[in-house]
């Protein structure tokens, strides 16, 4: 399903978008995402329903780079100085981009 959205973008010439989904649609969003990041700004997840243990570990990850991130307190911050700290949390490119 990844591939026919991204096939479908190559065929509309879309480069760059916002990705979402609801229930399944959700998970295929963020499957999507991360394994086309390039492609995307970002990701819209409504309802994903319960995890599927294939994605338990991914899911572990990323839960603990958003708690990582909500700790920072953004609001003390400049824009600059949150991306920052979001590198210095978040190592990793595709959770990264995803969270920015």
């Amino acid at each position: 399903m990844s591939n026919d959205i991204v096939r479908f973008m190559d065929q509309n010439k879309i480069t760059l978008a916002t990705i979402g989904g609801h229930g399944f649609g959700a998970k295929v969003a963020t499957a999507t995402a991360i394994n086309h990041m390039n492609r995307f700004t970002g990701v819209m997840a409504l309802d994903g329903g319960p995890i599927d243990h294939r994605y338990y570990e991914s899911y572990q990850e990323l839960a603990q780079y958003i708690q990582d991130v909500r700790n920072i307190g953004i609001e003390k911050y400049n824009a600059s100085d949150v991306i920052k700290k979001i590198h210095e949390r978040v190592p990793h490119p595709k959770w990264r981009s995803i969270i920015l």
